[in-house]
């Protein structure tokens, strides 16, 4: 009992002067350190403290106690002031370590190779982001809280960089594999959501808190709260722009689903800052946060994984909670395009870099409007702004829109964070009563200037092109009836108004002016858009915006409309002589009305479309009245007598299968479908390569509009889904006797597996940390496979890694029995789940050694006596659909 009781006493005492070490030398950076190590003999510390008292510090026992230390204080401290101190001196200890590590053996082999303490560290990390979630916003104005837990959230999210790797590669690919991923990614997102709004409370504060000339400390410490949450914001962005880390993202429903991601960017997007208008840092960081936040829902909208619009329409709460960020976007853009760019360059200090914020918002709007889940939402919303743009004087319009160069762009940069000064701000800051003195903290900002201007400059004008093609395209059997020409509809009607407050009237055109100038507009965007073609925008958006122009551009102004149609068909056809079926169409139809004249009976037609416009929108009652239509037709009856174009039909193009994200339109024309119809007489399964997708993507890309690797896998898929439906519908459905029709005892009497729809775990660079760290993290002894005796028939369950199968051929012939090595990620360069294919150990081989195999890579060979000399054992890729799980009697 008292040897019990005097370990104990010993413990506590060594507990205590860890906790005086961590106080006293959390200080000292990396090159102090080193400095202090040369000059010992036994690797340790030896310094006087402030105190007096002489310490001497064994480092190599402090790295490897430190990272569990922190985790006892985070489970016994109260959550307060003191806490978050004590743990930011901490981390600020732990990441001097962490760098100092690689000119030190025994550092190295501590903090960076020894498997035991990096798992301590990263569950160190993981739980303190937990406890940070716990602190309220309802805490004193003058309380250190929200300056130390920002710095904690940055601070704890970078050292992973420092213990783990610095590659955001190898990075993603350690925390997917950690068992504990998941809630990683939960409690970090709302770690960094409740940094933001304990920035947005300090942007809210009295005016006479922030406008106060005397002292600079309140602005000082919003800029370095805007530091901070920029650094953990970019920290998440950056992961999301690794595949797998954003595919397992799409997989966490509190994220997704229930709308975890779409609160913080509501949050970020709602940051404002009424009183510090005159701080460009200030402003220049909130506009980079907006953009930041944008680009993660960008990379998780263009993932093609999963559907992440799909996954936010799957709940009414998350939809309305994406409708309501939609809101936010198209207000943002609606101030950023309003202001002219001439202004903007002779504007204040713009050294601060803004962020692709409007490029983002953009190409988001252009993803949103594009869904049938958001498209009329948009239009609702947004109809009024576009319309006013074309109400522009003609001379601004060319400048913003049809034009290679710009006065202002935008410009990206990413944030160098440096723990060590943030955290020594921060740990100052609270022990100094007056920041009028303390130097302001200020990192570097590196510009991403991997974007030309004129490059920019057209991507902004696609998108434009974009939005309105998405918001005119109809498609049957996807769209709703309602959202028939309810673009047209509320365009028109926004054209008989006043263009918005938001937008500088003195730039546009109003009275009888008006129309002729709308006109002129569309036709300089419709021939500079035309230029944009392949490299911003594809046939299919030009189709649509033409289509549009094509049925406004005769009832705003019929009679310029007439006048000038000639000379641009004339223009027209020299550039367009190879345009498809569906365009050889539209100009056939422009020639066929090209005599026709306002006659009493062309009157009558007008009537007729406008009203078969007007009721197909969504108010169709008889008591409606007149609309902005009605009175647009009144106009031409009065003030015009030439000629006008009978209306051109929206463009619509049947598509079999219903899916509702993506508007489905024609990706190819009839030589790219010959070619491609072609190909797969030889490659029947081409949907399961993705090398071979990739190879035909951009064949057909020479033939036609470009094809993307996504949009040539979903057309093989509905084509096979359809020849699927054909033949069902061509032949009664088979009876029990004959539905699983095979060879008795075979293989063929069970059921085929696939992998299932999990995230990918790509392999880096098998000599960086990151990659060494997962690999230990996830080795485990294999028991050695039982002898083959009598099997039973297969059983249908998912393919695991470890379960024994028998593998087939086309033919269904068994080639051999294995055990399944790898069912997700890639293999020799090649997607699994793309592939529909697993990775097989093959134990006993029937088939001849020297067989070809049916994926060969340099990595695994041809054959199968190739694949056991190159790896060792005969690793394969199979086809899943030719995989049965077998099981012992």
């Amino acid at each position: 009992m008292r040897q019990g009781k005097e370990e104990a006493i010993c413990s506590l005492e060594q507990a205590i002067d860890l906790i005086s070490v961590v106080k006293e030398i959390h200080e000292l950076n990396s090159q102090e350190l080193n400095k202090l190590l040369r000059e010992s003999e036994d690797f340790s510390i030896h310094f006087v403290t402030e105190k007096g008292l002489e310490i001497m510090i064994d480092v190599e026992k402090l790295a490897g106690f430190l990272p569990l230390h922190l985790i006892a204080v985070l489970m016994s401290s109260d959550r307060d002031e003191s806490l978050l101190r004590y743990l930011l001196c901490g981390i600020r200890l732990l990441h001097s370590l962490c760098e100092l590590a690689p000119r030190h053996t025994k550092l190295e082999q501590i903090l960076l190779d020894d498997v035991k303490v990096s798992e301590q560290l990263i569950d160190m990390v993981f739980y303190e982001l937990l406890v940070l979630n716990n602190y309220s916003l309802d805490i004193q104005d003058s309380s250190s809280v929200p300056l130390l837990h920002s710095a904690l959230v940055a601070c704890s999210l970078y050292l992973l960089t420092g213990c783990i790797s610095s590659q955001w590669q190898d990075l993603a690919l350690v925390i997917v594999a950690h068992p504990k991923v998941d809630m990683f990614m939960d409690v970090a997102c709302r770690a960094v959501h409740l940094v933001v709004r304990f920035l947005q409370n300090k942007l809210s504060a009295q005016r006479s808190d922030i406008c106060a000339k005397s002292s600079p400390t309140a602005e000082s410490m919003v800029n370095y709260l805007c530091q901070q949450c920029e650094a953990s914001l970019q920290f998440l962005q950056l992961l999301c722009q690794q595949k797998p880390f954003q595919e397992r993202l799409l997989r966490n429903k509190e994220l997704c689903r229930k709308g975890g991601i779409l609160f913080l960017a509501q949050s970020i997007l709602k940051l404002h800052s009424p009183y510090l208008e005159e701080s460009s840092t200030v402003m220049a960081a909130l506009s980079r946060l907006k953009a930041k936040v944008l680009s993660i829902l960008l990379h998780l909208c263009e993932a093609e994984s999963i559907s992440y619009l799909d996954e936010v329409a799957s709940s009414p709460r998350s939809l309305d909670l994406a409708k309501a960020v939609t809101l936010e976007v198209l207000e943002l853009l609606k101030n950023g395009l309003s202001k002219d760019p001439k202004l903007l360059s002779a504007g204040p200090d713009r050294t601060y870099p803004m962020g692709l914020l409007q490029l983002n918002a953009m190409r988001l709007v252009d993803i949103f409007s594009d869904d049938s889940n958001f498209r009329s939402y948009i239009t609702v919303y947004f109809t009024e702004f576009l319309s006013a743009i074309f109400s522009l004087s003609h001379g601004d319009f060319l400048s913003m829109w049809c034009s290679a160069d710009l006065p202002v762009r935008e410009e990206d940069a990413t944030l160098y964070y440096e723990l060590f000064p943030a955290a020594g701000w921060a740990l100052d800051s609270v022990s100094s009563s007056d920041l009028s003195n303390t130097t302001n903290l200020e990192f570097t900002l590196s510009p991403n200037n991997n974007m030309s201007q004129a490059s920019y400059v057209h991507q902004r004008t696609s998108l434009f092109v974009k939005m309105i093609a998405n918001l005119h395209c109809f498609v049957p059997n996807i769209c709703e009836e309602q959202e028939r020409n309810l673009f047209l509809q509320k365009f028109l009607g926004c054209l008989q108004t006043d263009p918005p407050k938001l937008l500088p009237s003195p730039a546009f055109i109003s009275g009888p002016q008006k129309a002729a100038a709308i006109c002129r507009n569309m036709r300089s965007l419709s021939c500079h858009a035309e230029s944009l073609i392949p490299t911003f925008l594809n046939d299919d958006d030009m189709r649509l915006l033409r289509a549009f122009f094509n049925r406004v551009q005769p009832l705003v102004n019929p009679a310029e409309f007439e006048e000038n149609r000639v000379q641009e068909e004339e223009q027209f056809y020299v550039r367009n002589n190879h345009m498809d079926q569906a365009d050889d169409i539209t100009r056939q139809g422009m020639m066929d009305d090209k005599d026709k004249s306002l006659t009493p009976s062309a009157l009558k037609e007008i009537d007729r479309d406008v009203k078969n416009v007007e009721t197909s929108g969504l108010d169709t009652s008889s008591t409606k009245g007149k609309n902005a239509i009605d009175n647009l037709v009144e106009s031409l009856r009065e003030n015009t007598h030439a000629g006008v174009q009978e209306d051109e039909k929206v463009e619509t193009v049947q598509t079999e299968e219903k899916q509702r994200r993506k508007r489905k339109l024609t990706i190819m024309n009839d030589e790219q479908v010959t070619i491609i119809e072609r190909a797969l007489l030889d490659e029947p399964e081409m949907q399961r390569n993705a090398a071979s997708i990739q190879s035909w993507a951009d064949k057909l890309s020479h033939h036609g509009s470009e094809v993307t690797c996504s949009q040539l896998r979903n057309w093989l898929n509905n084509r096979k889904a359809r020849l699927a439906r054909a033949s069902k519908d061509a032949r009664p459905l088979p009876g029990p006797d004959n539905a699983f029709a095979g060879k008795q005892g075979g293989p063929q009497q069970g059921h085929s597996l696939r992998a299932p729809n999990s995230p990918g775990q790509e392999t880096g660079p098998s000599n960086t940390r990151g990659t060494r760290i997962m690999s230990r993290m996830n080795t485990s002894e294999n028991p050695e496979a039982p002898e083959f005796v009598d099997f039973g028939a297969a059983e249908f369950v998912q393919c695991k890694p470890g379960q024994f199968v028998v593998l087939v051929d086309g033919k269904g012939e068994e080639i051999g029995k294995g055990k399944v090595h790898q069912v997700h990620g890639k293999w020799c360069g090649k997607s699994l789940e793309e592939s529909g294919t697993c990775v097989v150990d093959v134990l006993e081989l029937k088939a001849d050694r020297w067989v070809k195999l049916p994926y060969t890579s340099e990595a695994t060979g041809t054959t199968f006596e190739e694949a056991e000399k190159k790896i060792g054992v005969i690793r394969v890729m199979w086809d899943s659909n030719k995989i049965f799980l077998l099981q012992l009697q």
